[in-house]
């Protein structure tokens, strides 16, 4: 049984998601429209006024956009978010078979991120000013600098074209599974290297750690055991965060290796304005990062008993 403190805790959370994905649905639904007339992509360029008329009221398009929400709110909660326009299947299915592939990459990145960012991290902290220092910074900087759709190509033109080491694009193989891996960890890890350097650099001088040196503790012992673990909620929040974002901003290291997830998808359905897939890839995206979300925050309570009384 969960102390009444943190039971409110999590409860306001949860009702901050549920405003939040309110606002998700209500705005991915009415922008979409911004694009112009969803019907006309139904039909051949030469259709009939009639034909027109006929898609818009197969698909409610002849309404109000606030009754067309209403009703996509209420078949929502009964799991159902439209047929594709493209697919003819329903969107739901169609989105949630994708999401596995999405996250296969998103999990990848993780673990890449946190075991080249951990060790640089701490190194940079602990060899503060020196050459590990420097040269993890530059690193991390580096990292943050080059943007994804850029990195993607580049290892693709080295690995895949003039090494011919990995394949370019596709899924189903671990070596199908590197360069998008390596694409998307890249601004995840030097993210973290500097959050870590930074959150184990302020943790070292304080007087527990002096402490832990005066009984004779060799540093390493205290860098990895009593000072990481006290840099754990900058690192744990940033991390979430992260895995969230990799989740949901996959969208353009997808589409440069073809990598058949969520992204891909609904780049697709973009061009083909295919709304019901679009709204449904929105949808998922957004309740799986909530989640993350609320996750880190219930981690919270775990990791710093002090914000139970804060959450009070």
């Amino acid at each position: 049984m969960l102390p009444p403190v943190v039971t409110g805790y999590i409860l306001r959370r949860l009702w901050q998601s549920v405003l939040v994905l309110f606002a998700v649905s209500l705005l991915s639904f009415v922008l979409i429209f911004l694009s112009g007339d969803p019907a006309a992509a139904l039909v051949a360029l030469n259709a009939r006024a009639e034909d027109l008329d006929n898609i818009r009221h197969q698909y409610s398009l002849d309404q109000p956009i606030l009754n067309q929400y209403v009703l996509f709110v209420a078949r929502a909660f009964s799991g159902d978010l439209g047929e594709s326009f493209r697919y003819r299947t329903a969107a739901l299915p169609l989105v949630l078979g994708r999401l596995p592939t999405t996250l296969l990459l998103a999990c990848a990145s993780v673990l890449v991120s946190t075991a080249v960012s951990l060790p640089l991290g701490v190194l940079a902290a602990t060899r503060r000013g020196r050459f590990a220092d420097g040269l993890a910074s530059t690193l991390a900087l580096l990292a943050i600098s080059m943007p994804s759709f850029w990195l993607g190509v580049i290892l693709i033109l080295v690995f895949a074209g003039a090494l011919r080491l990995l394949p370019a694009s596709g899924s189903g193989t671990w070596q199908q599974l590197v360069l998008p891996t390596i694409t998307i960890s890249a601004f995840s890890i030097g993210l973290l290297t500097r959050l870590i350097r930074r959150a184990v650099g302020e943790t070292l001088r304080q007087p527990f750690v002096t402490t832990a040196r005066a009984k004779g503790l060799n540093e390493r012992a205290i860098a990895w055991v009593h000072v990481l673990r006290n840099s754990a909620i900058p690192v744990v929040t940033v991390m979430g965060l992260q895995f969230g974002a990799l989740v949901g901003g996959s969208v353009v290291v997808e589409t440069v290796f073809a990598w058949p997830g969520v992204g891909w998808l609904m780049i697709q359905s973009i061009e083909a304005r295919d709304l019901p897939v679009i709204r449904a890839a929105v949808l998922v995206l957004a309740i799986f990062i909530v989640l993350i979300n609320l996750t880190v925050d219930v981690l919270y309570t775990v990791l710093d008993p002090r914000i139970r009384l804060e959450s009070g």
